[in-house]
């Protein structure tokens, strides 16, 4: 029976520290799929994505770069990499915060989403590790069981919310009772589809947005990555 209530997370910087489409540059040098420059670009990257997000400027120019560095990529050579380095580049960057109110919203029988901009080769797998119920996330182009270098669905800003909306009338989801976890004010459209919107680790916009509004923040800390999970949030899902 579905669940009428869900809980749609956000993942890099939300449930994870860093971000999930720069993680693997070190293996996808490693098995010829990028130059040397191109994964010191993505451990650049990933520093100034730790240290200050990203706002909408540089997600369109992480989108581009992204788009043009993938195309002609094998698809099962991204996937086998992705799973066989999860336990090393994604598992130690999980909050434990954010492990454990994804256990409470299940325990309390609530579906949780994972609902982020990176592509399902990615995403998917993450969202098993964590015992996500599904995923909505970016789609790209395949052709001959290659990437193209096309976006067929980009999951950012008002896509993420539609598809929430979506996703919320074909199983029943009462979207008032739901709940929805981010950092980034580029999640606006996606906290404001929900009656129970959350800012974790919030940018400077987003945090001054959550202030006016009344939504609960949430501060998930770096010292607790790596742990079992069973470090209580600071804040709690209702049941």
């Amino acid at each position: 029976m579905t669940r009428a209530v869900a809980a749609f997370f956000d993942l890099d910087k939300t449930v994870i520290s860093k971000s999930s489409t720069l993680a693997f540059g070190r293996p996808f040098y490693q098995h010829g799929l990028i130059s040397r420059s191109d994964a010191l670009r993505t451990v650049a990257c990933q520093v100034v994505f730790r240290l200050n997000g990203a706002n909408h400027g540089q997600m369109e120019r992480i989108k581009e770069w992204v788009g043009a560095l993938c195309r002609g990529w094998p698809v099962d050579m991204v996937t086998d990499i992705v799973t066989r380095h999860l336990d090393e580049l994604i598992l130690p960057y999980v909050y434990a915060e954010a492990r454990a109110l994804i256990a409470e919203h299940r325990e309390g029988g609530q579906d949780v989403i994972i609902v982020s901009t990176s592509g399902h080769e990615v995403v998917d797998p993450i969202a098993r590790l964590l015992g996500a119920d599904s995923v909505i996330a970016t789609q790209m182009e395949v052709a001959g069981g290659r990437y193209t270098g096309e976006m067929k669905f980009y999951a950012y800003g008002e896509a993420k919310a539609s598809r929430v909306r979506e996703l919320a009338a074909e199983r029943g989801y009462r979207l008032e009772d739901c709940y929805a976890y981010s950092d980034s004010a580029t999640d606006l459209p996606l906290l404001q589809a929900v009656g129970h919107p959350h800012a974790v680790n919030p940018d400077r916009n987003l945090r001054r947005i959550a202030t006016e509004r009344g939504w609960p923040v949430l501060e998930f800390s770096p010292h607790s990555m790596g742990q079992s999970g069973e470090s209580p949030a600071k804040g709690h899902a209702a049941r």
